[in-house]
């Protein structure tokens, strides 16, 4: 199975480029004039395309830079002149932190959050849906300005923008993020905890959990290895949308809390049509998603050997 997940990724890659390059190409405006102002003369614009390729059909274009990304080139931004390869290594770290951080928030408070409305119920399961529908119909840019507003501008408890590497500082790190992690993670979050709410709710109604009380087993123990398990299976699935729908979310998310991550290279390079950055992201982002698939695919199997012999 990981052999086929494996070889899909040369067609998932191929039309990802395809479809960016047909939307880059779409968007109004010309590279050349671009660079060189709206006061160059046609005869530099021309000679500046001709330079770049641009002169050439598409199809010739695309192409070319599939023939070179096959040999590991991604080419180089039109608007710096700086290796693609060398701009997604330095910003592909911020959007990863983003991306972990909110996969785990997502896994971890909304595991919690699950099994203790399974449990406790009441009042905690109404604001768990209150709070759920709150997280899918409000975007995550929107949660994001809402949270700076009241969070960084009034309370001043956050930075409302900047970044700070982990190698510089855990805690400036951690404290940086706080904020776009929230923005990025609630939605999630919320999906996660009714996910496990109602499969836990389920277990614990089913007859072999009875016999486990009915012999003296603590309920703790019920909880962590046979409600727990069996509640993880379809939450795993939930998770792994989370986490594909943070990676998208971060093109909104970095650009309200500009921080320096791929999202904000996608905006720049798009209003500048630096295509060769725009489908090196399109690539970049691809494969990401394609590992998150795999991912899930070896949790599944590690929850039910089941799905891993089939």
């Amino acid at each position: 199975m990981l052999g086929k997940r494996l070889l899909l990724v040369i067609p998932m890659v191929l039309v990802v480029s395809i479809i960016m390059f047909l939307l880059a190409s779409l968007v109004p405006g010309d590279q050349a004039r671009t660079i060189l102002g709206e006061n160059a003369s046609p005869e530099a614009v021309a000679a500046l395309r001709k330079q770049l390729g641009l002169d050439l059909p598409p199809i010739q274009q695309y192409f070319n830079w599939a023939l070179n990304a096959l040999q590991g080139d991604l080419g180089s931004s039109i608007y710096s002149g700086e290796p693609v390869t060398s701009i997604l290594a330095g910003r592909l770290p911020v959007t990863l932190s983003l991306m972990v951080l909110s996969t785990l928030a997502i896994g971890v408070v909304g595991i919690v959050l699950g099994l203790a409305s399974a449990l406790r119920g009441g009042w905690l399961g109404r604001v768990l849906d209150a709070i759920s529908l709150v997280g899918l119909a409000v975007p995550g840019f929107a949660i994001a300005i809402f949270a700076v507003s009241l969070l960084a501008v009034t309370v001043r408890i956050f930075p409302a923008t900047g970044y700070v590497p982990l190698h510089v500082s855990l805690g400036g790190w951690l404290w940086t993020l706080v904020l776009p992690v929230f923005a990025l993670s609630l939605g999630g979050t919320t999906l996660v905890a009714k996910q496990v709410r109602d499969s836990a709710k389920d277990a614990l109604a089913k007859d072999y959990v009875r016999f486990l009380r009915a012999n003296g087993v603590s309920e703790t123990s019920i909880v962590l290895r046979h409600v727990l398990k069996n509640a993880a299976i379809p939450a795993v699935t939930v998770l792994g949308i989370g986490a594909i729908a943070s990676l998208t979310g971060t093109v909104f998310v970095e650009n309200v809390f500009v921080l320096p991550g791929l999202g904000t290279m996608a905006t720049q390079a798009t209003l500048n049509h630096d295509l060769p950055v725009l489908l090196g992201i399109g690539v970049l982002f691809t494969l990401i998603t394609v590992f998150i698939n795999l991912l899930v695919d070896i949790v599944y199997g590690v929850l039910n050997p089941k799905v891993r012999a089939a």
